[in-house]
C-alpha cells in the first residue's frame, strides 16, 4: 500500500472540493437562484422569447391581411418583422410588423420586458407589479398597490383622468347607472365617439388590461390602436395592434381589433408557460 503524506492528501481534498463547486445559474442579475431568509425570491424568467418569432405565421396572416396580397419576397419581409433596438436582449426585446392593403394598413408590435429587482428585499415579481401598475395608471386605470401587504391601497390615476373600475365588462356593465330611455349610446358602436373605455382583463397572465384609442392620424384618416398589457411573473408584455383606413369616413372596427389583440395575447401567455 502506497503511503500518501498528510499535506499531499489535504491538497488533493481541497482541489476536489473546488472542482465540484458551481454557480447555480447566471449571476448577471445580482440575485441568487433561490430565496434565503433575507433575500426576496427571484423571478420565474431568466431569459426572454425571441420577439419576432413569438408570433406564429398563421397569427400574422390573420393580423396582417394585406401581406397576403404582396409578392412572395415582400410577404416574407412583412412576416419577418423588424426587431426593436435594445441594449440587453435578456432584459427587453420587441418586434414590429406592418402591412398595407387596398384601403387600409395594419401595424402590430410586441414588447417583452423582463423586470429584475436589484434590491435583495424586493422580489422581481413585486418590481414587475410596479412596472405594470405604472402602465395601467397611464391609461387612467386604478390598480391595487404593488406591495402585497397593502392590497387596500390604490394607486391614483394621472391628473385629469377618470378612473375606470370595470373588470373586462360586458356591454351591459358599461350601462350600469345609465338611463337607457334617454337614448344613451353604448360605448362600442364604432361611431368614432370614444370606443370602449380602458378596462382590466380576467384570466390573462397574473394581471392584464386593455386600452382602445381612436385618434385622427392626419387631416383625413383616423387611426385606432388597441393595446393589451399583461404581466406573467417578472415579465411585462405589451401588444399593440393598429389599423388606419385611407378613406376619411372609415372608422376601424373596435370589436374586431380587440378580439385579435386579445387572441394574440392569450397565445403569448401560453408561450411563456411552455
Amino acid at each position: 500500500m502506497a503511503y500518501v503524506p498528510g499535506t499531499a492528501l489535504l491538497a488533493a481534498l481541497v482541489v476536489g472540493c473546488s472542482a465540484g463547486t458551481g454557480t447555480g445559474g447566471s449571476a448577471a442579475d445580482g440575485k441568487p437562484g433561490e430565496a434565503t431568509a433575507t433575500t426576496a425570491a427571484p423571478g420565474k424568467y431568466r431569459t426572454l422569447l425571441d420577439a419576432c418569432r413569438a408570433v406564429s405565421p398563421s397569427s400574422l396572416k390573420d393580423l396582417l391581411p394585406g401581406a397576403a396580397e404582396l409578392p412572395e419576397d415582400q410577404q416574407e419581409k412583412a412576416y419577418k418583422g423588424t426587431a426593436a433596438v435594445t441594449y440587453d436582449t435578456d432584459r427587453r426585446v420587441g418586434c414590429r410588423w406592418k402591412a398595407e392593403a387596398p384601403g387600409t394598413s395594419h401595424i402590430l408590435s410586441v414588447d417583452f420586458e423582463r423586470v429584475v429587482s436589484y434590491d435583495p428585499s424586493v422580489s422581481d415579481d413585486d418590481r414587475a407589479r410596479e412596472v405594470y401598475a405604472k402602465k395601467a395608471t397611464a391609461v387612467g386605470l386604478s390598480v391595487p398597490s404593488a406591495t402585497p401587504d397593502s392590497t387596500e391601497e390604490q394607486t391614483p390615476p394621472p391628473s385629469g383622468t377618470v378612473p375606470h373600475a370595470a373588470s373586462d365588462p360586458s356591454p351591459t356593465d358599461h350601462d350600469k347607472g345609465k338611463d337607457k330611455d334617454k337614448g344613451e349610446k353604448e360605448p362600442d358602436e364604432n361611431k368614432g365617439d370614444e370606443g370602449l373605455l380602458p378596462r382590466t382583463l380576467d384570466g390573462l397572465g397574473d394581471s392584464a388590461f386593455l386600452d382602445d384609442r381612436l385618434v385622427r392620424a392626419s387631416s383625413t384618416a383616423q387611426n385606432r390602436t388597441v393595446s393589451v398589457v399583461f404581466r406573467t411573473s417578472n415579465v411585462v408584455v405589451t401588444v399593440e395592434y393598429a389599423e388606419q383606413p385611407t378613406v376619411p369616413t372609415a372608422i376601424p372596427d373596435s370589436k374586431e381589433l380587440q378580439e385579435r389583440a386579445r387572441s394574440l395575447a392569450r397565445k403569448l401567455v401560453e408561450k411563456f408557460g411552455e
